[in-house]
């Protein structure tokens, strides 16, 4: 496999990563396969099965590796995710969360177990905020969410 990253995230998948990688395909406008490699006689329980496929997000190369079940997702990574609008956080948390599960603060688990993070932009520069004032209480609001809602946001960040 050939990556025009110096550094490519590697998934492993229980023997789904073609279901995944269409899955995250349908999702984000942005996205493509850029090669499929399939276990060889080496692994002849596998032979002919896809073991790895190389594919890419809004620029960002990913590898989906089918291995089974010894090492499931957890927290420990997850995906973040820039959002320009509501509109694009709305949709991204409804198709990504589907079948998986929402968490507090703006992560999520997808039907897969893979971690995410949908992000407005516009949280991180208030939180970046000098007026250490209004960025507490936006990081306050946030703590009371699941999915992010930018207009709660501004409110805390407008209160006086």
């Amino acid at each position: 496999m050939t990556t025009t990253q110096k550094i490519t995230p590697c998934l492993w998948f229980n023997f789904n990563a073609e279901e995944a990688v269409n899955h995250y395909l349908s999702i984000f406008k942005n996205g493509k396969i850029l090669e499929v490699s399939h276990y060889g006689d080496a692994m002849p329980q596998h032979k002919g099965k896809v073991m790895l496929l190389l594919f890419e997000i809004e620029g960002q190369q990913f590898q989906a590796l089918n291995a089974g079940p010894q090492f499931p997702f957890t927290e420990a990574i997850s995906l973040s995710v820039d959002c320009e609008t509501q509109e694009e956080v709305d949709a991204l948390w409804s198709a990504l969360s589907a079948g998986g599960s929402e968490s507090q603060c703006g992560w999520l688990k997808d039907k897969f177990g893979l971690s995410w993070q949908i992000v407005p932009r516009v949280l991180t520069e208030m939180l970046n905020e000098k007026d250490a004032d209004r960025a507490t209480r936006v990081m306050q609001a946030m703590f009371t969410m699941s999915k992010i809602d930018i207009d709660r946001l501004q409110q805390a960040y407008n209160q006086k």
